[in-house]
């Protein structure tokens, strides 16, 4: 009885042994690697370089005031069209207090002044007209009156000019009144009704009352990096996207290339400009954020294959083609322009060859 339990265990250590060996076995062995495939393909292969950057109107005319004062009323709102001489807004003359008051003092002077000169005058008409004194000796006084008279009306709009901004000669031309300079779209309108503002001279900008600019001449300005510039050229086209707009995009062409570079966060970098092509289906704001695909060369309809299937040997480019289910051989390819994802494929093989790729 012992010798068959003994034979029993025997047995089953030598079976869980076998069995021990064969799933190692199993376990080493690798299943085979199956490769996949893909074939050549036409394309439309765009080679760019990107430039960041935002959409701005060509020409931004900001609207300043010719005499300092209060806003006393705004006519327009961000948003309106305007023609050139349509009013903006009017401004109250808050007078200065010592040329307020020179300016009173001369028309009181030029009103004595005629008066002297119009006693004068009727003294001397009475004489003229019994024969007294001669039509000559009297015309002198017959001009001094008309001097006194142009001297108080002088002085008279000078005091209208120093009270109130306006001559009373002008009338609606007042620079008080703040009229548009070109036609466009007023963009901002940065000052209210009751905010002071200060004319535009040779000392200082003046304060903007209006900014009005043409939306239908816009140009999209961007930097682009040191190491792309020179491939760029005058005429170029840019494929621009605009954030603001993500379903649809916008070609503009390339009119100015900065020939300084300026440093933005650690890389130089140099301003383009290219004028957007207008397109009725969107109005696109001032300001909007945008990038720009510099088109450095573009082929349409070429042989291409992805950039991941290529491999490099001493100068030459080579990929894996199929010859049979499974069966590859190296074969070298001649390749031209890349847009970093897909790659040209001038000759070396077709659109019907299957071309391995790498395994993951």
């Amino acid at each position: 009885m012992k010798s068959i339990i003994k034979i029993i265990a025997l047995v089953g250590l030598f079976g869980l042994f076998v069995w021990t060996l064969y799933f190692l076995y199993q376990k080493n062995q690798e299943e085979p690697i199956v490769y996949e495939t893909e074939a050549p393909a036409y394309r439309t292969i765009i080679k760019k370089s990107v430039a960041t950057g935002s959409v701005v109107p060509r020409n931004e005319i900001f609207i300043k005031p010719q005499i300092s004062g209060i806003i006393q009323q705004i006519y327009v709102k961000p948003g309106d069209i305007v023609k050139n001489g349509d009013l903006i807004a009017r401004v109250k003359v808050i007078p200065n207090m010592g040329a307020l008051n020179n300016a009173e003092n001369r028309v009181n002077r030029s009103k004595i002044s005629l008066n002297n000169a119009q006693m004068d005058y009727d003294r001397n008409k009475t004489l003229v007209d019994q024969g007294v004194i001669a039509q000559a000796e009297f015309q002198q006084f017959e001009i001094a009156r008309k001097q006194a008279n142009e001297e108080l009306n002088a002085a008279e709009d000078a005091l209208a000019i120093v009270r109130d901004g306006v001559s009373n000669k002008v009338g609606n031309t007042s620079n008080t009144l703040i009229r548009s300079t070109v036609k466009g779209m007023v963009l901002d309108v940065p000052v209210e009704e009751g905010f002071n503002v200060i004319e535009a001279n040779n000392f200082n900008d003046g304060t903007t009352i209006a900014s009005i600019a043409d939306m239908d001449n816009l140009i999209f300005q961007g930097r682009i990096d040191e190491s792309e510039v020179e491939k760029l050229q005058l005429g170029m086209e840019l494929i621009m996207n605009i954030g603001a707009i993500e379903q649809d995009e916008f070609t503009a062409i390339l009119e100015y290339i900065s020939p300084k570079g300026v440093t933005e966060e650690g890389a130089i970098k140099f301003e383009i400009e290219a004028a957007v092509e207008a397109d009725t289906n969107y109005f696109i704001r001032a300001g909007y954020s945008a990038n720009a695909d510099v088109v450095l060369d573009r082929k349409d309809n070429v042989l291409s294959i992805d950039e991941a299937l290529i491999t490099f040997e001493n100068d030459k480019t080579f990929v894996e083609v199929e010859t049979a289910p499974q069966k590859f051989e190296k074969r070298e390819i001649s390749i031209g322009i890349s847009d970093g994802i897909h790659i040209e494929v001038v000759s070396g093989i077709s659109e019907t060859d299957k071309i391995k790729k790498p395994v993951n």
